[in-house]
């Protein structure tokens, strides 16, 4: 046997083993802990790897990897009409996060374009069903329906809304000044409200206090003393003089006993 004859396969192994080794080193894939990688072979869905080291042969396997990690969208500014004909232009944020990798992939194409595409048509729905009030007083219910709407349209997809958000409600310049007129007017109310029950709390009291001054001569006489002594302290060029209770006692005594005797005359 030659020398060629004897290193031949041997070297046909050294060449196979390294080829091996190649391949090897070819196939291997790593997946961080928040990803998924979906792997088909010869067309055909295989497994989905990771995290962590996995093999994805070349030629006969490929593979999509899909990030778990919740994302935030932004769902561009939209233009509707509301249930009350007026137009308002409205943007929104979506959060959502991928939860059956294999579904994300088979069921549909580019799954991150077919979520921001379904929550645009859904906020244009959705301002068309409520009024302009109810889109500014209540965006938090509102956000809700949408989540609920758009999550059962990607839920067959594999992926869950976590959470919708409106960003911003823009109406035109001639609604901003009625509805800055009407807010005006309701603190006007609010205001004369106020005001009118503060006016009635004290004649409420006056009248409490009248009645327990008549009831006591004595409480009206130091009352009238302590007004004088009010006077007396402010340098007032006013002086007022104060008659006694019995003063005013007698002089209605003496107007009614003149009106009887009048009237008998």
């Amino acid at each position: 046997m030659s020398v060629v004859d004897f290193f031949a396969p041997l070297s046909f192994l050294l060449i196979a083993g390294f080829a091996a080794l190649i391949l090897l080193l070819m196939s291997i894939r790593v997946a961080n802990q928040y990803e998924r990688s979906v792997v088909f072979r010869l067309g055909r869905f295989n497994r989905t790897a990771g995290p962590g080291l996995y093999l994805v042969w070349p030629v006969i396997e490929w593979q999509d990897k899909l990030d778990l990690r919740t994302i935030t969208a932004n769902v561009e500014q939209q233009e509707g009409i509301t249930r009350d004909n007026v137009p308002i232009k409205v943007d929104a944020v979506v959060w959502y996060r991928i939860v059956d990798p294999e579904r994300a992939v088979i069921e549909v194409k580019a799954v991150s374009n077919a979520v921001v595409q379904v929550s645009l048509t859904t906020l244009r729905a959705v301002l068309g069903q409520h009024t302009l009030d109810e889109i500014l007083k209540a965006q938090d219910t509102i956000a809700d329906v949408m989540q609920r709407a758009i999550d059962a349209t990607t839920e067959p997809w594999g992926v869950k809304v976590e959470l919708v958000q409106m960003k911003s409600v823009e109406i035109p310049p001639s609604m901003q000044r009625a509805l800055a007129q009407e807010a005006e007017a309701l603190r006007e109310k609010r205001a004369r409200l106020i005001k009118a029950e503060a006016e009635l709390d004290a004649a409420e009291q006056l009248r409490q206090a009248a009645e327990v001054i008549m009831q006591n001569p004595a409480g009206l006489e130091l009352r009238r003393m302590q007004m004088i002594t009010e006077v007396g302290a402010e340098q007032n060029t006013m002086t007022l003089v104060m008659m006694p209770s019995e003063f005013v006692s007698m002089a209605r005594g003496i107007s009614d006993a003149a009106k009887v005797m009048a009237a008998k005359g």
